[in-house]
């Protein structure tokens, strides 16, 4: 193999590692669509992040108790630009959390399944065209 066909194997990596976070995803958010369990909870903060191009994403902490009595205050796992009314400071959600873990959570409504989807998509797309072009260059050597 010559040398400038090692750089394919760049968005081959790629490919695989979007692949592998939104397989992960997607597999947990349905983990916990089958174990999971509801609470009414309500949004305390907002914990903002600015990335490297200086846009704010805003990720709401919601705070719930368990079942078992035990209080939970978690932030969301996804941040957007602006902060609908629904999930203002103060606004009541309903949490889907894992009994075992409720780290894992998501806030009905605000938590969607389209990044992890849309990580899977490109992940596969990446990985399925380079490993399809690596092999025909080399089967054609």
């Amino acid at each position: 193999m010559q040398r400038e066909w090692l750089f394919s194997l760049i968005p081959l990596v790629i490919g695989t590692v979007l692949l592998g976070f939104g397989g992960y995803g997607l597999r947990r958010a349905a983990a916990l669509r089958r174990t999971g369990v509801t609470a009414e909870g309500r949004i305390v903060r907002h914990d903002s992040r600015r990335d490297d191009d200086g846009v704010t994403y805003h990720h709401p902490v919601a705070a719930w108790t368990t079942r078992d009595g035990r209080a939970c205050e978690h932030a969301s796992r996804f941040g957007r630009g602006s902060v609908a009314g629904a999930y203002r400071v103060g606004a009541r959600v309903v949490v889907l959390y894992d009994p075992e873990d409720p780290r894992r959570f998501e806030i009905r409504g605000w938590d969607a399944r389209t990044v992890d989807l849309v990580f899977t998509v490109v992940g596969s797309v990446l990985t399925a065209g380079m490993a399809l072009a690596v092999a025909v260059r080399l089967l054609t050597l």
